[in-house]
């Protein structure tokens, strides 16, 4: 980058200055053009004024002085009277010259263009004289040219020496531009002091940062989790199946501990199919089909499915409501709402009740689970989705509980686009809300879908 920023820096300096010596040359060569015209102007009128006092003689006085101005006098006919070249002779008719007809009709003329008789490119200057002949000077352009190569040089010299100086202030200043960037210290990026133009990537390198902190605690605490909530329930089978092929058991209490060890076992079932649903979902679905799913026939099959468990926590179960489509995948959305309802049934009050409506509303088609049961505190409500996260631990042992049935609903929520709504209040119950964009109900046109936000 560094090198980089150099070559940039003397490119750009080469090629201004490049610009700057052919804007300067532009403006030496008008400036010496308008400096020679006006000298032919000038000495035009001025030997005009000595042939008024001296007579045409002084014209072959000034041959002798070898002037490097030519200087011609052409009769109204055109025909050269004289010529400081010494080429009156030779000369053909000059009344069609443009400077010569200019002087004829308006007493002065002008005109510059490469001369037939001495093969350059001359600037012409003619004065009408007193006699009706036309006085013409004419100075070589070839000067004005040359004034401009021969600060060539210089101008290269110049160059070479504004190149050399730029190359070491750019190394110089390139080291300074890059020495902050090679200082970063990417490990707390927000805290390094840099330009202004880098402050949205710090921002989003401190993002990155702490969202790969938190995914990397969550995996930690995720892994020592899974490894406990695995070793508890293998321990136990590993235990009771070890005292039974020592013998110590008698033969009545046989049905009992293998009851102990299916109960065990099935819990260990639950857990691992738990797992692997969230691993699913954490890879976004991969693999899962979207249908046109009812959400409220998945909302009466869950009852359905729980009415036994309901009875036995003498718990009280109600469905109300309209048939509402949705696209999404048929299992993911069961298992958020048989999830969200079997909470609603383990942590209630004996006697309580569980009401589900299912319907549209102004924000879009919900689904609401409404308990009566032992409440969840204010501070733990956003904690409830994490994994293996219970509010009330002894209660969750008590009822087999993975602890991961509403992270499964947070992740099918997130695959879903679906906001999740939750209220709650120690001792009178919790009531979860699932909000589908309107977007995304299937009618019977279809739709689409927006995105997600969790409350």
């Amino acid at each position: 980058m560094r090198k980089k920023i150099q070559r940039n820096m003397i490119f750009m300096i080469a090629l201004t200055l490049l610009a700057a010596y052919a804007f300067l040359i532009v403006i030496i060569y008008n400036h010496t053009l308008q400096i020679m015209e006006n000298d032919a102007r000038q000495e035009a009128k001025y030997i005009k004024t000595a042939i008024d006092i001296s007579g045409s003689g002084y014209l072959k006085e000034m041959d002798a002085a070898n002037t490097a101005t030519r200087v011609t006098q052409i009769a109204p006919n055109g025909e050269v009277l004289y010529d400081s070249n010494g080429h009156e002779k030779v000369d053909e008719n000059h009344r069609n010259r443009k400077e010569v007809k200019e002087a004829l009709e308006s007493g002065h003329g002008q005109d510059t263009r490469v001369s037939d008789t001495v093969g350059e490119e001359l600037f012409y200057y003619a004065l009408l004289l007193d006699d009706g002949t036309v006085l013409r000077v004419a100075k070589p352009m070839d000067s004005v040219s040359r004034t401009a190569v021969d600060i060539l040089p210089y101008m290269a010299l110049i160059a070479a020496v504004l190149i050399v100086v730029a190359w070491r202030l750019s190394k110089w200043l390139a080291i300074r531009l890059v020495r902050p960037i090679n200082e970063l210290d990417l490990e707390h990026p927000i805290e390094n002091e840099v330009y202004d133009e880098l402050t949205p990537l710090l921002l989003s390198m401190e993002s990155q940062r702490k969202e790969k902190e938190k995914n990397e605690r969550m995996r930690r605490e995720f892994s020592a989790n899974v490894s406990h909530e695995l070793k508890t329930p293998l321990t136990s089978i590993s235990g009771y199946a070890e005292i039974m092929k020592s013998g110590l058991v008698k033969a009545e209490d046989m049905p009992g501990f293998a009851e102990r060890i299916y109960k065990e076992a099935s819990r260990l079932i639950v857990l691992v199919e738990d797992i692997i649903k969230l691993s699913k979902l954490d890879e976004g679905g991969v693999g899962l089909e979207h249908e046109r799913v009812d959400l409220y026939s998945i909302c009466e099959d869950t009852i359905s499915r729980l009415e036994r468990m309901a009875e036995r926590h003498h718990v009280s179960m109600e469905l109300n409501g309209e048939p509402v489509y949705y696209e999404g995948v048929y299992r993911v959305l069961d298992e958020m709402i048989w999830n969200i309802c079997e909470n609603a049934v383990k942590y209630n009050k004996d006697g309580g009740s569980v009401k589900v409506w299912v319907g549209n509303t102004l924000e879009g088609p919900k689904v609401i689970v409404k308990d009566t049961g032992i409440g969840i505190p204010q501070e733990e409500i956003e904690r409830i989705y994490e994994r293996f996260y219970r509010v009330d631990k002894s209660h969750s042992k008590e009822t087999g509980g993975t602890g991961l049935g509403l992270s499964i609903v947070k992740h099918g929520a997130a695959m879903h686009q679906i906001r999740i709504k939750t209220e709650s209040k120690v001792g009178k119950g919790t009531t979860i809300t699932l909000l589908f964009s309107k977007n995304d109900l299937k009618s019977e046109t279809g739709g689409s879908k927006s995105n997600p936000h969790e409350d």
